[in-house]
C-alpha cells in the first residue's frame, strides 16, 4: 500500500506534508515557550494549505483551493492575534 501511495508524486507530497504535520504537532505539545507553539501552529496552517493545494491538483476540484485560501487568511489573523496577546498588547495597538 505504501509503495502504491509513494509511487505517485501527489502521494509522496502528501506523505511529506503528513510527516511535517506530525512534527508540528510534537512542537505544539512539547514546545518550551509560547512563541515556539505559535510558530508551530502557523506552520501547521501552512501545511493545511499545502494539503488543499495537492487535493486540488489530484482531484481537479477548485473548491479545495478556496478552502486553502480561507484557511490561510484565518491562520494569518489567528497568528497576529496570538502574537499581540503574547506581547501584552490590545488589538488596537
Amino acid at each position: 500500500m505504501t509503495s502504491l501511495v509513494v509511487s505517485s508524486w501527489p502521494g509522496a507530497v502528501m506523505l511529506v506534508l503528513l510527516f511535517s504535520g506530525f512534527l508540528c504537532l510534537y512542537r505544539i505539545g512539547k514546545g518550551p515557550t509560547a512563541p515556539d507553539r505559535t510558530v508551530a501552529i502557523d506552520i501547521l496552517g501552512t501545511l493545511m494549505v499545502g494539503f488543499c493545494a495537492v487535493l486540488t491538483w489530484v482531484t481537479g476540484r477548485a473548491f479545495y483551493m478556496n478552502i486553502g485560501i480561507t484557511w490561510a487568511l484565518l491562520s494569518f489573523i489567528g497568528t497576529i492575534a496570538l502574537a499581540k496577546y503574547l506581547e501584552g498588547r490590545d488589538f488596537d495597538d
